[in-house]
């Protein structure tokens, strides 16, 4: 993990570098996420609508080719929920796992057409918040908690963007991107039983976040 935050680190030092030689825009974005939870121990789960807003520049070397380094902080999660019916008594359960981090990420961009880009780039989460709620109901009779999972869950998320982006002609653009996490959203644990060390792996669950956004260049 150290060495892909020194990458990016380098990448956006390069990126720094060529500012003084290159067209350089930056400016505002923000826009909704369609968050989710994906990987081989994902269950059933639904889309979570949240959010995200920060700021960008955007260095273009040439009329084609263009770096973009971002961020922003960006609202995640997903939800499940359900219900059985036994004996006459209705059972039903919702549960929401809500995230929030502040990711960086550095997109590298194509411009298929002088408006029209396609980008495709790396991303670093730093976790701010990992809260789970839960309602349960039983019959008539409900009951709320909220649990605050930051410990259990990692505290860096990398993964991988990849979407398209349209500009107008007044300096405001709209994107679409969808992020996949590589990084599992729990700890590995470990602890002693019996004066034997048990240890659990995390399970394998990862960000999958689709971003639809607006944003301004100056």
């Amino acid at each position: 993990m150290k060495r892909i935050t020194l990458t990016l680190l380098g990448l956006v030092a390069f990126s720094t570098t060529a500012v003084a030689q290159q067209e350089v825009k930056f400016g505002p974005k923000a826009g909704v996420n369609f968050a989710n939870i994906a990987g081989k121990d994902a269950e059933d789960n639904k889309m979570l609508i949240g959010f995200h807003v920060g700021a960008f520049a955007e260095i273009k070397f040439n009329d084609k080719f263009a770096i973009q380094p971002e961020i922003l902080y960006s609202a995640q999660g997903a939800k499940q929920e359900g219900s059985q019916t036994i004996a006459g008594i209705t059972t039903s359960y919702e549960a929401t796992a809500k995230t929030s981090y502040i990711n960086v990420p550095i997109m590298a961009k194509y411009y298929v057409a002088p408006s029209f880009a396609v980008e495709l780039g790396p991303y670093v989460g730093f976790l701010m918040s990992s809260d789970l709620e839960s309602k349960n109901t039983i019959g008539s009779v409900t009951s709320e908690t909220e649990t605050d999972m930051k410990d259990y869950t990692n505290s860096i998320d990398f993964g991988v963007g990849a979407g398209v982006s349209y500009n107008l002609d007044n300096g405001f653009f709209i994107g679409a991107r969808y992020n996949l996490g590589l990084t599992k959203l729990g700890k590995d644990s470990s602890q002693t039983i019996g004066g034997i060390e048990v240890s659990t792996e995390a399970l394998d669950t990862k960000n999958a976040v689709i971003q639809v956004g607006v944003g301004y260049k100056f």
